[in-house]
């Protein structure tokens, strides 16, 4: 981690940017991906699956048997754990569900809101060298809660074919049918465009690598939603003396080990702090099976001491991360500081690990600045909502001037004649 010690103002948003990749290649390659798998379907998947998993598949569903097998595979004590954290990811995203009441705007006019599950919704699950089972949990359950009516689950085979035990297990615990082994750019553009096999879904969610993300946001051109625009994942860590080097070192590496293009940062204002933060993410990470890419990861991570805790939330502001935790004593009280950030983690004891699987918040969230505008996925993303509105006859009579004297302004007059013409029968009566 490179180590820059109170920085200009004047600097922040260089020191804000996140590293950039070229993706000109990449896009080109996603591109012939989805015309691809548009123009041949199922074929296209197949040669895909050789091609990226190395893999030949007959057929792409999981079936019922599958799904035995890999359930006697899963470790009880592995089953325990992900009931521990379906049961607190349910309770959490059951809070968020509301009802609106309809609201009088004026006599004989009533205007309410009402949330309509999203028909068709398709979950992508990474299985490769971090098999994201939990990433399950956090979108299968809210969609789950909305009432989706069809959700699609696609995940990378093996080399034998197989999807990993634990996700297949998982998604029958909640409820997860309609599972397909097909990975990468290729399982995008399936569920968007849809296959003989595969279902044509409205909106997509779940992480995954680079080829992934390019493919979402290339389908979104096309008219499919996506949970949220994604790039690589990210921590900002601000502590003070209060906090645990140890603690606060196992954090960042916990981020930098989920991939090369990761990104921690640590804010302090104390240097003490910093230099025995940094000395132990040296001793940690040389116990990491996941070494080289936590150390590539470091590369592009940094470690800031500035003035005051006041400058550090000012700084994390402006980097608006994914991931905030205040490792401090004092965590609370800079609670009404924050302005943009995907999830927070307040205190020593409040590890982002807890985010990531069981506490019961969702961790699919913003990154790359996003927190700036894009909230992580929640109950609401699964729905959407529908506006009514019922006026009355007294209703039209109260509204209805103001309607004609704003449509006439605005030169539209069949919208003008549309009350002009009930105005007149109620008279008429």
């Amino acid at each position: 981690m490179k180590l820059i010690e109170y920085p200009q103002q004047k600097d922040w948003k260089q020191l804000v940017e996140r590293p950039v990749f070229d993706l000109n290649d990449l896009v080109k390659v996603v591109e012939g991906v989805i015309e691809e798998v548009q123009l041949e379907g199922d074929k296209a998947l197949k040669r895909f699956t050789l091609q990226f998993d190395k893999v030949s598949l007959e057929r792409f569903e999981v079936t019922a048997k599958e799904i035995t097998i890999a359930n006697n595979l899963v470790s009880e004590e592995l089953k325990t754990a992900i009931q521990v954290a379906k049961t607190n990811i349910e309770a959490f995203h059951q809070t968020q569900i509301c009802s609106e009441k309809p609201v009088e705007t004026m006599d004989g006019v009533s205007c309410w809101r009402k949330a309509v599950p999203i028909e068709k919704v398709g979950l992508y699950i990474p299985g490769g060298t971090a098999p994201l089972f939990s990433s399950i949990l956090m979108l299968g359950i809210p969609a789950k809660i909305a009432g989706c009516p069809e959700i699609v689950l696609c995940s990378p085979p093996n080399k034998e074919g197989n999807v990993h035990p634990a996700i297949l297990y998982t998604a029958n615990l909640i409820g997860i049918t309609k599972i397909f082994k097909v990975g990468g750019a290729q399982a995008i553009a399936a569920m968007a465009l849809g296959t003989a096999t595969i279902p044509k879904v409205y909106k997509i969610f779940g992480p995954g690598n680079q080829y992934v993300t390019c493919a979402k946001v290339l389908v979104q051109q096309r008219g499919i939603a996506i949970d949220m625009p994604a790039g690589p994942s990210e921590v900002l860590v601000i502590s003070d003396e209060t906090g645990n080097p140890e603690f606060v070192a196992a954090d960042l590496l916990s981020q930098a080990e989920h991939g090369a293009d990761s990104q921690v940062v640590l804010l302090s204002d104390n240097a003490e702090f910093i230099q025995k933060t940094l000395e132990a993410v040296q001793q940690q990470v040389t116990t990491l099976p996941r070494k080289a890419i936590a150390l590539k990861a470091l590369e592009n991570s940094k470690a800031i001491l500035l003035d005051s805790l006041d400058t550090c939330m000012a700084f994390s502001n402006l980097y608006a991360p994914e991931h905030l935790i205040i490792a401090s004593d004092f965590a609370e009280a800079l609670i009404g500081q924050i302005q943009n950030a995907g999830s927070v983690f307040l205190g020593n004891y409040s590890c982002e690990s807890a985010g990531d699987y069981a506490s019961g918040t969702n961790h699919t969230l913003p990154t790359n600045g996003f927190a700036r505008s894009y909230s992580g996925v929640s109950l609401d993303s699964f729905v959407k909502k529908i506006t009514f509105q019922k006026i009355t006859p007294q209703g039209i009579q109260n509204i209805g001037k103001s309607i004609e004297v704003m449509a006439e302004a605005e030169e539209l007059i069949a919208h003008k004649n549309a009350v002009t013409i009930r105005l007149k029968s109620l008279k008429d009566v």
